[in-house]
């Protein structure tokens, strides 16, 4: 693996070698990324992982049309050959009238300070095997746990490169630390499963594994024996590991992509009240240690952080540069690459920003509802905005948690449940997309 100097030659490399093939622009990325990972099963030993993978990727425009194209072969000979050949798809391909490269003027010429994203600790295999059997360990000594899926550790590094041929170059490194535990409650016909895990770019924002493991092994023992929920309308309450997935259906809903091909519920939605005035999203890229912070975006322009709903008004779209001259707008700066090809969208380090609310008094005039700790199944309509999952959880029986449930199906529609959404303060900070625990009032519960 390339590291980042080097990465943004060897980028720079390929686009002037594009260049002289024959292509009117073109930009090239470079990934890299090392990883090493553990495995333990009821105190063994189980997996040793330890993988190395590097990749460029070359994008280059001849007129209108564009061509994409990847290798693994980082050496001279081999980007000689990948340019010619990406130069000559692009000659036979049909032409794109909103492809190519960003704004000139829109890209980044400064880049932020020190965000913080590498960790100089490497931890030695024994230390990962020693983080995950602590984990599991502590798992397995919570009651009622009665057999394990396992427990890991996994530390890792990673390297990207960005180069244009109107101007920019760019590259950053990262570091990743994790650890999870899954256990097994319960006998025979009364078994249940649960996990939990943490991941941060440096080692010492992970919890210590004894909390991870004990957090896998109570959630485990309270869903044992779960009850039934009879049909009906009723408050849903989210848990902050899942509410997030609400929250997902709004970044994928305000895509350009999606907005210029008329594919999401929120189309014409641009400006429009959409959740309570209580509610803002925050996208900040910038945020120090953020799992998803980046000083640059996908097509090399600059990143700050913005208020994707305002007050409960959603602010517009996300959109990269083909998307933004479909709608006629300008590029937002959340253009995202993975080994090669066109950019996509994505948003960042994403949260909605906490109520007064503790969750106790979030849920506390809830007669009779449900709490929500997992949800399966993917039915989710992104064109309407219908939902409809599987899940399982807990019932909230006046204000309380009164046991665990499991098999029943909640539905609404997003715009519905968007509109009816409430927080409590309790946001934690460490996954992608970060909320609180989340109310929505008036879903339909189909149960026994």
């Amino acid at each position: 693996m390339l590291d980042p100097k080097s990465a943004q030659e060897r980028a720079l490399a390929l686009v002037e070698r594009a260049r002289r093939a024959g292509a009117d622009a073109a930009d090239a990325v470079y990934s890299g990324d090392s990883s090493e990972s553990i495995q333990v099963r009821l105190g063994k030993l189980e997996d040793v992982e330890r993988s190395e993978n590097e990749h460029i990727g070359l994008r280059v425009f001849v007129g209108k049309s564009s061509a994409s194209i990847g290798s693994n072969d980082l050496g001279d000979a081999a980007l000689d050959e990948l340019a010619a050949r990406a130069v000559a798809m692009a000659r036979s391909a049909p032409e794109d009238h909103y492809a190519g490269l960003a704004p000139e003027d829109l890209l980044a010429r400064e880049f932020p300070g020190d965000l913080d994203l590498v960790d100089p600790a490497e931890p030695s295999p024994v230390q990962l095997r020693a983080l995950a059997e602590a984990a599991e360990d502590a798992a397995r000594a919570i009651p009622g746990v009665t057999n394990s899926e396992g427990a890991g550790a996994s530390s890792g590094c990673g390297t990207f490169a960005l180069a244009t041929s109107h101007g920019f170059s760019g590259a950053y490194e990262s570091t990743s630390h994790g650890l999870s535990a899954s256990v097994i409650a319960g006998e025979g016909g009364n078994m249940q499963r649960d996990y939990a895990w943490r991941s941060a770019h440096h080692g010492g924002d992970l919890p210590a594994p004894e909390e991870i493991g004990k957090q896998a092994g109570d959630r485990a023992v309270a869903r044992l024996n779960p009850g039934h929920l009879s049909s009906g309308q009723m408050s849903v309450v989210f848990d902050p590991r899942v509410g997030g997935s609400l929250i997902g259906h709004l970044l994928g809903a305000i895509s350009g992509a999606a907005i210029a091909r008329r594919s999401s519920f929120l189309l014409d939605k641009d400006g429009a009240q959409i959740f309570d005035s209580a509610i803002t999203i925050i996208d900040d890229p910038l945020r120090k240690r953020g799992p998803g912070s980046h000083p640059f975006d996908g097509e090399g322009l600059a990143v700050s952080q913005c208020k994707l709903v305002e007050n409960g008004k959603l602010t517009g779209w996300l959109m990269d540069s083909a998307a933004a001259r479909q709608l006629g707008g300008k590029p937002t700066g959340h253009a995202s690459r993975g080994h090669g090809g066109a950019p996509g969208v994505s948003a960042s380090n994403v949260h909605l920003v906490p109520g007064s609310v503790t969750p106790a008094a979030l849920m506390a005039d809830i007669a009779d509802g449900v709490y929500i700790t997992e949800l399966i199944g993917m039915g989710v309509n992104g064109v309407t905005g219908d939902y409809s999952r599987g899940a399982a959880g807990f019932r909230i029986v006046k204000g309380e948690l009164a046991g665990p449930v499991a098999e029943f199906t909640i539905a609404s529609n997003l715009i519905d449940m968007f509109a009816a959404l409430t927080a409590a303060n309790d946001l934690e900070w460490y996954r992608g997309i970060n909320v609180p625990t989340l109310r929505v009032d008036g879903m339909m519960v189909a149960g026994d």
